[in-house]
């Protein structure tokens, strides 16, 4: 309904557009309509247009996916270049069209992102993680999920750069090693989400360092970590005693008796079952299990 009186008013027939813009359009009622609908707006009128560009340059949130991941690289240019006042910047799986030179100039004019999501978007490069580690110091949260780009180096610019982390998404970064993430642990201890899922490179090294450093620590994701075994998780139980979730699914070297405590604590775990855990191993033994469908 918001939406039709929008679309049918202009300056001639209603007096929408007399009404305070920044104090009552921008921050009452543009910012109930979703994104894709206040770019369509723009083609009512040249007033409404002015509008929308105010209320683009004062955004304080863009997620791509209220447009699509198919937006042209021209369009997103244009929407984010006169605004210097984001927080919430949210671009997974945009890896079809976002690269350094698109992403770049917004990050280095926002110096008050709180949370960055760039999940997936493969064709950026390390020169993007040093960019948001050096304009972003009040960086909380940020997700790198399946960004093979990441390295050591552009880790310890964020580690040195952004200490006020609270959660951070390296899933499937491959080129991470123990080193790194102590680093990043080391500098960032108020971490309290952290995964390093889908690594075969973490190991316990990792793991006890992110316990000892992150005491408020409440959810590690470990899923398919192959190289973490029992000890880690002792530790992981000694020094967190604020983990509230823990995922495990896939590391097999880690059993029972060392889940055991965060258990009973009241820990969610994500592991596989112990009847689908002992047919995993037993095909790592055996080398194949033809009458088995393990789904893993």
């Amino acid at each position: 309904a918001l939406w039709c009186l929008m679309m049918s008013m202009t300056p001639t027939r209603g007096c929408l557009l007399d009404l305070p813009w920044e104090d009552i359009l921008v921050p009452h009622i543009l910012c109930h309509l979703p994104l894709q609908q206040l770019l369509s707006l723009q083609r009512v009128s040249k007033s409404f247009q002015s509008l929308i560009q105010l209320y683009l340059a004062n955004m304080r949130c863009f997620d791509s996916s209220q447009i699509g991941p198919a937006i042209p690289r021209a369009a997103f240019v244009n929407l984010l270049k006169d605004n210097e006042v984001l927080q919430h910047l949210a671009l997974q799986n945009c890896s079809d069209w976002l690269t350094d030179r698109e992403l770049l100039p917004v990050i280095g004019q926002n110096h008050h992102l709180h949370e960055i999501q760039l999940k997936g978007c493969a064709q950026l490069s390390r020169h993007a993680l040093v960019a948001i580690s050096l304009s972003c110091p009040n960086l909380r949260q940020l997700s790198l999920a399946h960004c093979d780009w990441v390295d050591s180096l552009s880790l310890r610019s964020l580690a040195d750069h952004c200490k006020a982390l609270e959660a951070v998404d390296l899933t499937a970064c491959r080129q991470l090693k123990d080193e790194a993430i102590c680093y990043l642990v080391q500098k960032c201890s108020r971490l309290k989400s952290l995964s390093l899922a889908v690594n075969a490179n973490v190991g316990d090294v990792a793991v006890e360092e992110t316990a000892k450093c992150c005491p408020e620590l409440e959810h590690l994701d470990l899923t398919g970590c192959l190289r973490v075994k029992n000890d880690s998780i002792r530790v992981l139980a000694e020094y967190c005693p604020k983990l509230r979730s823990l995922k495990v699914k896939h590391c097999h070297n880690v059993a029972e008796s060392s889940l055991s405590i965060l258990r009973s604590r009241g820990v969610e775990l994500d592991v596989e079952p112990p009847l689908q855990r002992a047919l995993v191993l037993l095909q790592d033994v055996v080398g194949f299990a033809p009458f088995i469908n393990l789904q893993i």
